[in-house]
């Protein structure tokens, strides 16, 4: 029984360490948008004509019902695994610069600058 669980510990350990080892730090340009308009607000924004609504506003107001931050780069998406990141809500909407850890459709945040 001992020898099983012995077992079972170290392949979680090695898996935990794989998932690690799968993420590479790289900066990528593109937005910080948000999951349920994804690479494009031109429909949220077309219905809200007359509010004059920014692409801010509408990642602002979609995240704040229950949506999430992604990060979108050459038509790709990317989740953000750090949403309550203070640099998402002051960068929503915005062309950015981002550096964080990718691994697969997913990105740890470490730091943002705005492109000019």
């Amino acid at each position: 029984m001992r020898r099983i669980f012995i077992k079972l510990a170290a392949a979680g350990i090695f898996a935990g360490l794989g998932s690690i080892a799968g993420a590479a730090t790289m900066t990528m340009d593109g937005t910080i948008s948000d999951n349920m308009c994804g690479t494009s607000h031109s429909k949220m924004m077309d219905m809200h004509k007359e509010a004059k609504m920014t692409e801010k506003d509408c990642t602002m107001a979609c995240v704040q019902h229950g949506g999430q931050f992604v990060f979108v780069s050459g038509g790709k998406v990317y989740n953000v695994a750090n949403q309550k990141l203070a640099a998402l809500t002051e960068n929503a909407g915005s062309t950015v610069s981002l550096t964080g850890d990718f691994g697969g459709d997913t990105v740890t945040v470490k730091k943002i600058s705005v492109k000019k």
